[in-house]
This record gives structure tokens, sequence and C-alpha cells, in this order.
């Protein structure tokens, strides 16, 4: 048995529902009002959301007062029980809406709210302790209104209560009398309250504080919500009998989800007074609009900067379709060659076969073998295991394998029993889906594969482990082309109107040259596409775009370009990381990697462009989507990693250029190149 008969009055005084809730609501407003913090809007693309949806949990301190005494219909203990209290759970699904430029909004919640509790302990004639326990609960239904006073994240609220009664039990327990402590205890009772009233009409006003868990350049956005409120006894008295009444505490959080609105480039500040003319000159850039687009040339735009670049090395070799052979886009070298190879100067060993754009990167790439043998060579402890995928069965992907396997052995020396090969009809990872309909030759080749695989962590590359953990990137000291921030972006900002855009930018004697089509807002095009071997010029931009109904229309502008180039002790970095088909979220598996290797390196006042880019198979629309959703989860962690350091010195741009043709790492004619584009680069520019 329970003994209660502690300080009663004290434990009363104490417990007080009014002057509890009173505290409570006061301190816990003062808390919220306190941290509340000006939302960050840098780089913001999207709205607060209007409509959010989420889930409400908490605590209800339960308070009775008043007294009651006819338990049920047949059953009456022999002593009054007055007041008491307890904690109940509070969960309801939650319906919110507010704009985020008012103060006015509303919310409706429903759910399950118990409201159990302990009377405090009497004593019976017979001088034996009494206790009686309650399990109340409730459906509870509660619109409110809402009102955020400051138009801030913290917000209070106010409205009625329904709530139908669900249970109504209870247990009574009868103790002994303490001067005959060999008397046999009586046992409890269990039973429901007679006289339940079935429905409560009642009122609350609580207070709450938004935390935003994502930022306004997600279209879905997460929020937390912690809050407080209080429901007096006005309406709340469980029985339609006697005196008892309940006061609630509640306190407890809410996650919550929307989705905001797009921003328009007008809302984001961009551009614009006088008529139709763009002035860049001597690294000044006055951008002004010009019918229905912009144009802007970088402010400070470096024609070279020497970069320490770090390739990621993906751990798959690909083979052509029907073929057992390695292919001989690959680097493969004769014995007498090994002695002279060099991971570092890998320029000295070039493929048969290049794509003409970025020669090398694809230099690295199709050294794979070499840079695996090399490695093999001087770790004599390593050993790998090469899994061969082929579609025509596991045996014809066996001699796919061993193929390399003889390679590693004839040419580099590698003793064979470090190396184990096995063969599969698919992948771990397929691009091929069952059901898939569309481009199934790209997603075949791309499936067609040997994957090294390694426990070896001198192979690896850092943190990374499992079966499709890529290889120790390949670092290499050159000259960045076509940075980032050297190109010229062309705003069209109503792109909607038009199926498609193109550009004709003509120079001075007369020259054309033609752009396009896009049907990208921005169009970002390399200032040296434009310049070629000139540090500056005057154009003529002519926008062409064909409308939904047909009709071309035409807006013209005049810019002057002026390329300027930095000191030449620039220097940058460049990191890469590398995804599966179709994958944006496999972002995981680095992020200890961005956070331990990549975001200390970032020098202080630097900038960071961040730029996530896809294969070309699937939709435009879905890819530019993904790149998008890729270069984000980058900079989030890299953001966390230097917050952590209490760093808030470098400036962050993020671009999803999805599978665009123009600014794509490589082209897309073999399974190696769509395989690198699925990439997020990440290059690192020191401050000014």
């Amino acid at each position: 048995m329970k003994l209660k008969n502690i300080s009663k009055k004290g434990l009363h005084i104490l417990w007080s529902p009014y002057s509890l809730a009173i505290k409570s609501l006061i301190i816990g407003a003062l808390f919220l009002i306190v941290i509340q913090a000006p939302v960050k809007a840098q780089d913001a693309q999207y709205t607060k959301p209007s409509w959010m949806f989420g889930l409400a949990g908490g605590a209800n301190f339960n308070f009775y007062r008043g007294a009651t005494h006819q338990i049920s219909a047949d059953f009456a203990p022999p002593a009054t029980f007055h007041n008491g209290q307890g904690v109940g759970l509070f969960v309801a699904p939650l319906l919110e809406f507010h704009r985020p430029d008012s103060r006015w909004g509303f919310m409706f919640q429903a759910g399950y709210d118990n409201r159990k509790g302990e009377f405090d302990q009497v004593v019976t004639p017979c001088n034996c302790p009494a206790d009686l326990e309650t399990d109340l609960s409730y459906i509870t239904i509660e619109p409110s209104l809402r009102l955020a006073p400051f138009k801030s994240n913290f917000y209070m609220y106010a409205g009625p209560r329904l709530a139908f009664n669900l249970g109504k039990s209870f247990i009574y327990q009868l103790g002994i009398n303490p001067a005959y402590p060999e008397q046999e205890a009586t046992p409890d009772i269990e039973g429901d309250f007679s006289n339940m009233n079935k429905s409560l009409i009642s009122l609350q006003i609580g207070a709450g504080y938004d935390i935003p868990l994502s930022t306004l350049n997600k279209h879905s956005q997460f929020v937390l919500s912690p809050f407080v409120s209080f429901q007096p006894y006005f309406g709340q008295s469980p029985r339609s009998i006697e005196t008892w009444n309940n006061s609630t505490l509640r306190v407890g959080v809410t996650l919550k989800i929307g989705r905001g609105s797009k921003i328009s480039r007008s809302e984001m500040g961009k551009a614009t007074t006088k008529k139709d003319e763009v002035i860049v000159s001597a690294g000044l850039v006055k951008a002004e609009p010009i019918g229905t687009f912009t144009v802007n040339s970088p402010i400070n735009v470096p024609v070279e900067r020497r970069v320490r670049e770090i390739f990621p090395l993906r751990n798959y070799v690909y083979f052509d379709l029907g073929s057992t052979e390695i292919p001989e886009r690959y680097v493969l070298l004769r014995k007498d060659q090994v002695k002279d190879f060099k991971e570092d100067q890998l320029e000295v060993f070039k493929p048969k076969r290049l794509t003409g754009r970025s020669d090398r990167q694809m230099i690295v790439y199709y050294n794979i073998l070499n840079i695996l043998g090399d490695r093999m060579e001087k770790n004599p402890s390593t050993t790998i295991t090469l899994v061969g995928s082929s579609e025509k069965g596991p045996k014809d992907g066996l001699v796919m394998a061993e193929s390399i396997k003889d390679y590693l052995v004839n040419v580099f020396g590698i003793d064979p029993s470090r190396i184990s090969t096995k063969g599969n009809d698919k992948p771990e990872n397929p691009s091929l889906q069952p059901g898939g309909t569309k481009e199934l030759d790209l997603l075949r080749e791309g499936d067609r594969r040997v994957t090294i695989e390694s426990n070896s962590k001198v192979l690896l590359m850092e943190f990374q482990s499992g079966s499709d953990a890529p290889l120790k990137p390949v670092e290499i000291n050159t000259v960045q082309v076509a940075p980032l921030d050297s190109y010229v972006t062309f705003d069209v900002d109503d792109a909607s109107s038009y199926t498609s855009t193109s550009l004709e930018i003509r120079d001075e004697n007369g020259t054309v040259q033609n752009f396009g089509p896009y049907t990208d807002e921005v169009i970002r095009i390399p200032g040296k596409s434009i310049l070629g071997t000139r540090s500056e010029g005057d154009y003529k931009v002519t926008l062409i775009g064909q409308t939904k109904t047909g009709k071309t229309v035409k807006k013209e502008s005049s810019i002057h370009i002026v390329l300027w180039t930095p000191p030449q002790d620039e220097q940058g970095m460049r990191f890469s990381i590398i995804f599966e088909f179709n994958e944006s979220k496999t972002i995981a598996i680095y992020e200890k990697y961005l956070t331990d290797i990549v975001a200390p390196k970032i020098p202080k006042g630097g900038t960071v462009i961040i730029h996530g880019h896809t294969d070309n198979i699937g939709e435009e629309a879905y890819n530019k989507t993904l790149s998008l959703d890729r270069a984000r989860e980058v900079r989030e962690i890299i953001e966390k990693a230097l917050s952590t350091e209490k760093r808030r010195d470098v400036k962050f741009e993020v671009y999803g250029f999805g599978e665009a043709q123009y600014l794509s790492p490589f082209e897309n004619k073999f399974p190696e190149e769509r395989s690198y584009n699925r990439t997020v680069v990440i290059d690192i520019i020191p401050g000014k």
C-alpha cells in the first residue's frame, strides 16, 4: 500500500494547477520569445509553408479538484476522496495553416488524450488508508486560432476542446489498520465509474515556437515545434454527479512538414533599373532588365587557376556489350612500362581514344587498372576480389573478371593468390530495374562491368567500406580550365512562357555563335566559350524564345565582357564525389569524408562552389532536380562541419546542372563517362 500522507498541504500548494499553469505559460512564452532568431534568407528559393501537417505528442499533467464518493452504482467507499494529480499521454495528428507574412492562422488536432491520476490518500473509519486511481481517456478534437504577434516563429493559440470519453476505469485499494499489522489485506476493487459524461466541451490556451529543421532552399520543409498549453476546469467535470473536476497542463512537441512556394526572381531581389543594356567593364557589373532577360558576367573572372584536384576513382571497369576483352579505351601497359608509371603523372600514358572533353579526367579514369596494379605492387599485403556482372550470365561475368586478373598478374606481377574472381548476372546496384522500358541499351552498358572489391583500407577511399566503396582518389596539381565562377549567366525571368530558348551572340566583327536550345530560367555559358582567345569584347546578345503557341520572340541586348586574371599564386582545390545510378541519398556514405577531409581544407573567407551533375539517362527535368538534391545534401554536411568549429566566414554557391550538355563534366558516349557524370563537384576558392 502506498503512503501519501507526507506534507499534503504543501504538496497541494506546490502543485496547484493555476499557479503551475500560469508560471509555466509565462516562463515558456518568455523562453520561446528569447530564443527566436530571424530566419536566414540567403540562398532561399522557397517561402515558409502555409499549410503544415504533423504529429503532436506530449504529457498531460492532470490536477483533480472537488470530491467524489459514489464511485459506481453498486460501490461507495466509506470515505470521500478529495483532490489528486497524475500524468497521462497525449498524441494527435495536426493540421495547421498560417501565411508566412501574416500574424493569424488556425490549427486543428484530434487524437488520444489521457487524463489519468491518483486521488490523495484518505483514512477510513477503521483507521485504514484508502487509495483511488483513475484511468480516464478521451478522443479529443481541438480547433484553435493561431496568433504570431511578432510575425516570427513564436506563436500563441487558443480555442475550444471537444472530448469524447474512451476509458473510465478505477482501482480502489484499502489498506490495513497500522495497529493490526497481521490483519489480512482487502482485495483491490476494480471497475468503471458510473454517471460519466460521454462528451465534454471546454477550452485551452497555449504557446509554441517553430524550429526549422530544413533550409528555405528545400521545397519540403520540416519544423520541430515545442509547445505548452493549459486547459482549465471549466467544462471538464468528468461526471454528471458530485464535484470532481480536472485541470490539465500539457507540455509536448510537434513534428510538422509542409511545402513552400517557389520565390520568383523579383522577390529574390534580382536586377533592375533602366532600359535594356548590360555593361560589364573593368571588372564592374551593372545588370539592367532587357525585356524579359538579364545578362551577368562575373566581377572577378580568372582565365586560369592553379588547382589541387582530387579525382574520385570508381571501383568499376566497364566492358563493351558482347565482349569479354578489356576495352581499348582503357590504358593497358606493357610489362617494361610499369617502372615508368607514376600515379601523379598519368598524362604520360594517354588512352588511345579520348572523347574530346575533359581529357585530363578521362586519362585518370582510363588508367584505373594501372593505378590499381601500382598500388597493389607497393602494398604487397593487399588483396582484391573481381566480380564480373554480365547480362549473359555468371559464366560470362567470370570471364570478364579473369581478363582483368590476367592483366594484373602478367603485367604488374601480382601474385594470383591475392586476386579472387567470381561472376554474377547483374551487379549489386544495377541500373536496369525490372519493368524498365526506356534507354535499355544504355542501362545494360552500365551494368556490364567488373567491380573491384577489397577490405584493404590502403586501396579504398577514406572512411569507405563495402562492395561499392570507391578506390582511393588520385591527386593532381594542374590548371583549372573555365572554372564555374567564370561563366556568363543569362536570366530568363519568364522562362515558363517558352517551350525553349536559345542564344545568338554576335561580336564586333559580325561573327555569330549560337547556344542552346535551353529550358532553364538561368543559362550559364563559360566565358572562354564566348571570348575564345580574346581578353575582352563587345557583343550583341539575342534571346530567341519559342512560345507555347508556336510564335518566335526575340529580345536583344548589348554586353561588354572583360576577363581578369588573378595573381598566379592563387591556389584552389577541387573535390568530387560520385553516386550510384538514380541515387541522391547515398551522400550518407560520404558524410565523414566531407566532414573530416574536405571541410577542414576550406580557407578562412573562402568560397565553396558546389555543383551537381547527372548522366543523360532519364528525363531532363528529373535529372536537374536530382543533381540539385545531391548538391544541397553536400552543402548541408559541409556547413554542419563548419558550424561545429563556429565558422561563419565561408560563402556558398550551389547549383544543379542535371544533364546540361555544355556544363556536364564529360560526354555520355561510354558508360565510364555516364558513371562519372553522376557527381557533385566541390570547388574551393581562396578568399580575395
